[in-house]
């Protein structure tokens, strides 16, 4: 009784440990211990049960009361989280280690041989062919004419020859006027030249005969007269004036020479009234280094001698000639974004028909700061110089010229400039300018006063402009803006505006105080092709009189209206060789007045093609 009590005792004290046991086991593997538990129970309780029995014991062991107030349950203590970063107490953890890094370089010899590149394949355009030589032939009304023939062969691999034929011409048929209108305009031009790696070489010689008529009677003319007188008077007029020029002229470029370049020219120029002007020029220029500086020097040497056969009142003739010898250093500096061409102009003017000698000096200084690169450039200067003026060159400008002018040099003591310039953006370009100029001897062109006596000469019925002379001072403002939106579209567009003091004549005859001109041109397809150009000019004031009326007070200048013209033109590529075109002239149909009483032709229309060929 008292062996199986201990039993018993050790059961029970067996199990305490147990539960202990799963205490410390239940907070790592609650789930393990819950299996394991149930196992080690079971194995208990089959141990307990299969006690071997003594067979020297009495296998009675009597009676005993056995209270079992509960079965037994273990308990599991509640399991917790093992937390994420666990709390490290070795005090050789809290103090990190500083690594140092050392890198030993050494040279490595490479066997690495890289293959040579090979170019992508590109599929190229086809290039277009550049014809030598073009034929040009149109006609529209008014009876206008234009011809043009343009021909180029080289002889060998340096030499050349070339020849431009032109003719443009119109019958005339302006509105309202009474002589004849027609205009006639031929010129020929030959050339011979050399092209080699150190010299370019050639010889011009060309021919130009233009046929114009003094058509432009003053409004009212003979209203003194009888109709019958009147009609006399005008159909007696005969209104032709024919200019002739020939010239031969030379021009030399060299490279690795102290001389760079010259240029020299012959020209003879005449008219039907017996007038003669005969100028040769030639300009060479230099270029020397000097203490690491590259000095240019320009040098001219420019002879002018005419003669006309009558002056204005045939009282008598008129001889004009000068000599101009001029010398005009110059040299570049750079420093930083600044550009300095810093130069002098002296010039000699020697007067073949007077004593008029005279000594010239004028500044040739002009500057340029790049403000922000390419997109904005400041430049700014004063520059002089002695302009020839010739009989020819006037003739250029105004065609009704009566042919008794006198003829001086223009003495343009500076012209006081200062700019900017740039870009807006890559297909936009800008161009803003002020100046100040200063000119003696000005040239003006101004309405010869007239009377109205058959015996006249047929230019001086009204019908012809004079050119005078004056000290101007002009002070002008440019503007200019040109934009390449696409390789198909072009536009640009500038303007001046003009201000004139004089100290001698009334006004700055013949000058406009604004001028704009505007113009476009765009690719509309592969085979057409059209752009459009219009001009502005503002008021001009001329004047003239009759001399026969005696007035009581003088009229006024007469103010010149301002126009507005607007020119057009269509082409259509027909093939590489052969392109027609339509151009329309004076769209707005104004009989505006370029020259006093000198009326343009209203809307004209020209077709006509253009045919280019290779020998």
């Amino acid at each position: 009784m008292k062996k199986l009590e201990i039993e018993k005792r050790k059961m029970i004290k067996l199990k305490k440990i147990i539960t202990v046991l799963f205490k410390q086991l239940s907070f790592a593997a609650p789930f393990l211990v819950r299996r394991l538990g149930v196992g080690i129970l079971l194995l208990i309780v089959q141990v307990s049960f299969a006690q071997k029995k003594d067979p020297k014991k009495d296998e009675n062991i009597g009676t005993e009361v056995v209270n079992v107030v509960k079965p037994y349950t273990p308990t599991i203590s509640d399991a917790f989280k093992v937390r994420e970063t666990p709390v490290l107490d070795d005090a050789e953890n809290t103090k990190k280690e500083i690594i140092k890094y050392t890198i030993f370089s050494f040279p490595v010899a490479s066997t690495f041989t890289p293959s040579k590149g090979k170019a992508e394949g590109v599929e190229k355009e086809k290039q277009v062919h550049l014809f030598n030589n073009y034929a040009t032939f149109g006609g529209g009304n008014y009876g206008i004419f234009n011809a043009e023939l343009f021909v180029t062969q080289d002889l060998n691999a340096t030499d050349y020859v070339g020849g431009m034929f032109r003719h443009l011409s119109s019958q005339g048929g302006i509105k309202g006027v009474e002589l004849a209108d027609s205009f006639y305009d031929t010129s020929i031009d030959l050339t011979y030249g050399i092209h080699e790696n150190d010299l370019s070489w050639n010889v011009d010689l060309g021919y130009q005969n233009q046929i114009y008529n003094w058509y432009g009677l003053p409004e009212g003319f003979g209203s003194t007269l009888t109709p019958n007188d009147r009609a006399n008077l005008v159909n007696g007029i005969n209104p032709q004036q024919s200019y002739n020029n020939i010239y031969l002229g030379s021009k030399i470029e060299l490279n690795e020479n102290i001389l760079k370049e010259a240029s020299a020219k012959f020209n003879h120029f005449s008219d039907n009234y017996g007038s003669t002007e005969n100028r040769f020029y030639v300009k060479p220029t230099f270029e020397l280094n000097i203490i690491d500086k590259l000095i240019k020097t320009n040098v001219i040497v420019d002879y002018l001698n005419g003669n006309f056969e009558k002056n204005y009142s045939n009282t008598n003739s008129i001889k004009y000639g000068f000599t101009n010898f001029g010398i005009a250093p110059s040299f570049v500096m750079n420093e930083d974004d600044w550009t300095i061409n810093i130069g002098l102009g002296v010039f000699y003017s020697l007067g073949t028909q007077n004593s008029s000698n005279k000594f010239y000096v004028y500044p040739q200084i002009n500057a340029s700061l790049k403000v922000v690169g390419d997109l904005m450039i400041f430049y700014a200067g004063a520059e002089g110089n002695l302009e020839q003026n010739t009989y020819s060159d006037f003739v250029s400008v105004n065609p009704f010229l009566s042919p008794t002018l006198n003829i001086t040099p223009t003495d343009k003591q500076y012209d006081i400039f200062a700019g900017l310039k740039g870009k807006l953006t890559n297909s936009v370009s800008y161009n803003i300018r002020g100046s100040y100029v200063n000119e003696r001897n000005k040239a003006l062109f101004k309405s010869n006063d007239f009377t109205e006596n058959n015996t006249n000469e047929n230019y001086a019925f009204g019908n012809s402009f004079q050119v005078v002379y004056d000290n101007m001072k002009t002070v002008s403002f440019y503007g200019e803006l040109k934009a390449d939106f696409s390789d198909d579209v072009t536009f640009g567009i500038d303007g001046a505006f003009s201000s004139y003091t004089t100290d001698i004549q009334a006004e700055a005859w013949n000058l406009p105080a604004l001028k704009l001109n505007a113009k476009i041109d765009f690719n509309i397809t592969e085979k057409w092709y059209a752009g459009v150009n219009a001009f502005y000019v503002g008021e001009r004031k001329d004047q003239k009189l009759n001399t026969n009326i005696v007035y009581v007070i003088a009229p006024s200048p007469i103010i010149l209206d301002s126009y507005f013209d607007v020119n057009a033109h269509l082409g259509f590529k027909y093939s590489d060789r052969l392109t027609a075109f339509l151009r329309a002239n004076n769209i707005t149909n104004k009989g505006y007045q370029k020259w006093l009483d000198y009326p343009v032709q209203g809307f004209q229309v020209v077709l006509g093609a253009n045919y280019k060929f290779d020998f």
